[in-house]
C-alpha cells in the first residue's frame, strides 16, 4: 500500500484556474511547497489544459522522494472552435480541447500523454477523473485499465477524484481502488462525505482531503467569498462566522481549523491544498504546523456546528 504524506500541493490553481499565474510564479509556488517539506504533489489534464502538468514536471525534474498523481477520463485533442480562451474555468488559450473519455485505450492513452507533459518516467497515483455522467463506462473499463496499470507496476495506486461522494462510494463497495480524493464533501462546513469516509476506513482505502476550504469561504479569518465556486449564500457566511468566533477563543485561525478538521477521520491520510502564489504556500505551512486544541472541536460540537460524528 502506497504510503501518502500528510500534506499535499494541488496544481489547479497553477494551471491558471480563473486568473493567469505568470511562470516566474508558477515555478516559485512550487519551489516555495518543496522548500515548505511538500511531498505529494496532484495535478490533471482538466487543470489548464495540460499547463498545471507541464509546470508541476519542470519543476519536480531532477527532485525526488515525492508522491504524484495525475488523473484520466479527458483526453486533450485538438480544439475545433478555431481559438480563443478555455471555457471551463482555466485563463489558457483554447488550443486544446477535453474530450471524455474513460475507456481502456484512453485511459492508457491519457496517461501516457500526461507523461510527455509532466516530461517524468512516471506517476504514482492515477485517478479517474469527474465520471459523474460516465459511471458504468468507468467502472467496466477505466477502472479495470487501471488495475492492469498497476498490477504491471506502471503506477502504485489506482482510485478517483470528485466532487460528489456518492460515486466514489460505488468504487470502494465494488471495487479494490486504493485512493479517493474527495474535494469539498469532508469540511468544517460540509460532512456530508462521512458516509464515504467511514467505508474507506472500513476498506483500507486511503483518503485524500481536497477542497478543504471549500473554494473560499474558509480560507481566511474572517469568512468572505465564495462556497463551491459560487458566491456564498449568507447562512452559510453565518454560520463560518460562528465557528471562526469559538476558533479564534481557541488561539485557532478558522483557516488553521479548516486544514486539521479532515485529518481527525481515521480515513484521510492527506489534505491537499492547491495555491497560485508562494505566500500562499508558506502561510498555510505555517498554520499546517500549529496544534489544534481537543476541545475546540468539543465546543463545536456542542453548539451543533459541527457533526457529532466527525
Amino acid at each position: 500500500m502506497i504510503e501518502l504524506p500528510r500534506y499535499g500541493f494541488g496544481g489547479a490553481p497553477i494551471g491558471n484556474l480563473f486568473q493567469e499565474v505568470p511562470e516566474e510564479q508558477a515555478r516559485a509556488t512550487i519551489d516555495a511547497a518543496w522548500e515548505s517539506g511538500v511531498r505529494l504533489f496532484d495535478t490533471a489534464p482538466h487543470y489548464g489544459l495540460g499547463l498545471s502538468e507541464r509546470r508541476l514536471g519542470a519543476a519536480l525534474a531532477g527532485r525526488s522522494g515525492y508522491v504524484l498523481s495525475t488523473k484520466v477520463g479527458r483526453l486533450l485533442v485538438p480544439s475545433s472552435s478555431g481559438g480563443g480562451r478555455d471555457g471551463e474555468g482555466f485563463d489558457v488559450p483554447a488550443e486544446l480541447e477535453r474530450a471524455w473519455d474513460f475507456s481502456r485505450d484512453g485511459v492508457r492513452r491519457s496517461l501516457e500523454d500526461s507523461l510527455v507533459r509532466l516530461g517524468l518516467p512516471a506517476v504514482d497515483v492515477a485517478l479517474i477523473h469527474d465520471p459523474d455522467e460516465h459511471v458504468e463506462q468507468a467502472l467496466a473499463a477505466a477502472y479495470p485499465a487501471l488495475a492492469e496499470l498497476r498490477a504491471q507496476g506502471v503506477v502504485q495506486a489506482i482510485g478517483l477524484g470528485m466532487n460528489q461522494w456518492q460515486v466514489p462510494l460505488r468504487f470502494v463497495q465494488e471495487t479494490d481502488i486504493d485512493v479517493v480524493m474527495l474535494a469539498g464533501r469532508y469540511t468544517l462546513l460540509d460532512q456530508s462525505g462521512s458516509p464515504l469516509l467511514d467505508a474507506c476506513a472500513e476498506r483500507g482505502v486511503k483518503v485524500l482531503a481536497a477542497g478543504v476550504f471549500n473554494s473560499g469561504i474558509l480560507a481566511t479569518p474572517k469568512p468572505a467569498g465564495t462556497y463551491d465556486y459560487q458566491p456564498a449564500p449568507a447562512p452559510l457566511v453565518d454560520r463560518a462566522t460562528k465557528i471562526a468566533g469559538i476558533c479564534e477563543r481557541h488561539g485557532v485561525s478558522l483557516p488553521q481549523a479548516a486544514m486539521a478538521f479532515p485529518l481527525r477521520h481515521p480515513a484521510v491520510a492527506s489534505i491537499v491544498l492547491g495555491a497560485r502564489a508562494p505566500e500562499e504556500v508558506t502561510a498555510n505551512a505555517a498554520l499546517w504546523s500549529r496544534p489544534v486544541p481537543e476541545n475546540l472541536w468539543e465546543e463545536l460540537e456542542s453548539e451543533g456546528l459541527l457533526s457529532p460524528a466527525s
